[in-house]
């Protein structure tokens, strides 16, 4: 029985969930519509560039949400405060790391070739902007960088490996560890 629905934004949280499953390579239209319950003509109807425009709007979407629920926060509000909202937002995003990191898996696979500016772009503000706000606290240059990259590599490489253990404490014994660590760096200062 197909579903109906009348937003694309409800077609792009359907398709992307199938991505995350699947993969992009491994998700076929008849996967795809097997899994959304949503015909063919309805995702053409909303992706008329078929599964690559599905992939893209996926992605702006992800962009979108991390903008405004962590990137913009970090540049812009008091450093304390956005590196704390940041932490509730990543575990929240990613479900206490029972969701992958759908930019990340497009990383690791064929697909980062082809969306390669969006997966580069979504990596390099959340340094750089997890970086600005730990230099405004008043850690140096190359320590704020140091610890962003870090941070984001840390997130990163728990959600891996809470999914390949199939262990969810993982991502969230990693997070909280990463989020004492930079406590501890901004108490210094």
């Amino acid at each position: 029985m197909t579903r109906t629905i009348f937003e694309k934004a409800d077609a792009v949280a359907l398709v992307a969930e199938v991505f995350r499953d699947l993969g992009y390579e491994g998700a076929s239209m008849s996967s795809i519509t097997a899994r959304t319950k949503l015909s063919k003509g309805s995702l053409y109807h909303f992706f008329p560039g078929g599964k690559e425009e599905m992939a893209a709007e996926i992605l702006a979407n992800i962009d979108a949400w991390f903008v405004t629920q962590m990137f913009r926060p970090l540049e812009e509000d008091e450093p304390r405060a956005a590196t704390a909202r940041m932490w509730e937002a990543t575990n929240a995003y990613f479900r206490s790391g029972r969701r992958i990191c759908l930019i990340g898996a497009f990383a690791l696979d064929e697909t980062r070739d082809r969306f390669a500016s969006a997966i580069r772009g979504y990596f390099h503000r959340w340094i750089k902007a997890l970086a600005g706000a730990l230099r405004r606290a008043g850690i140096a240059a190359a320590e704020a960088q140091a610890l962003a990259e870090e941070t984001v590599i840390g997130i990163q490489g728990a959600l891996m490996l809470t999914r390949a253990l199939g262990d969810d404490g993982i991502f969230g014994r990693t997070l909280e560890r990463l989020r004492e660590q930079m406590a501890e760096k901004l108490e210094g200062k």
